[in-house]
């Protein structure tokens, strides 16, 4: 009799948590009044974002964008027009470069590292919806978190899909559906996005494909590659 009375509880609890709570968990929600006030705060700080503050004015933009994120390092740079659901769920390293027309969904939590490039139009997705229809139709939908690390470049009009963790280092190639995991230090491009081939030392003269760098930039580049060797 008591083993049924304690499934009854946990039974209940599950019933009766909070959809809020349920979000920042993972697991199935459905927007409510409170989601919607939440997303409603955000809203303001995007059409502040976007629409009333001149887009030459980068101190202001950014002072908008570190009250939106859940976490903003030093040195952003965020094109307007940027979108995001929540924008708490955001958290990002320094020297974070995001061109224009950027999306993340941040149901679930983003964490983006130091030295991150979005070229145009890259989305984001934490958000998700069930497969069957009859289970879509309810309106539940979910968050999964995505991680993208140090120094990644991900090229224009890419789609980083809910899950997903991207290594250190990696250039994401332009148009590119990102659905599993990508490991540190490779190229990767693709519908779905797989691994072309690792970066090597031997990239480091290149600024693009056979073109290197004449001997002064070089220089530059090569005191940049000491100076983080020295960390």
């Amino acid at each position: 009799m008591r083993r049924c009375k304690i499934r009854r509880s946990i039974f209940l609890r599950g019933i009766f948590m909070d959809n809020k709570t349920r979000m920042e968990k993972g697991m199935a929600y459905r927007v409510d009044d409170t989601l919607a006030e939440i997303m409603k705060q955000n809203k303001i700080l995007v059409h502040q974002f976007n629409s009333v503050i001149d887009p030459w004015d980068f101190d202001k933009l950014n002072q908008v964008a570190h009250k939106m994120f859940g976490s903003l390092g030093e040195n952003a740079w965020i094109n307007p027009p940027f979108y995001c659901d929540y924008g708490k769920n955001i958290y990002v390293g320094d020297c974070f470069n995001a061109n224009y027309n950027c999306v993340i969904l941040d149901v679930g939590r983003v964490d983006i590292g130091n030295n991150v490039f979005f070229a145009p139009n890259v989305s984001v997705y934490t958000a998700g919806h069930p497969v069957h229809p009859a289970a879509r139709g309810t309106m539940y939908e979910y968050g999964i978190p995505v991680k993208i690390g140090n120094d990644v470049w991900v090229g224009g009009n890419s789609v980083i899909l809910p899950g997903v963790t991207i290594g250190d280092g990696t250039v994401i190639g332009a148009g590119s559906v990102v659905t599993k995991d990508i490991p540190s230090g490779v190229i990767a491009a693709g519908n779905p996005c797989r691994v072309i081939r690792k970066i090597t030392q031997e990239d480091l003269q290149y600024y693009f494909k056979d073109r290197k760098f004449d001997a002064e930039a070089f220089e530059t580049v090569k005191a940049a590659y000491e100076k983080r060797n020295k960390k």
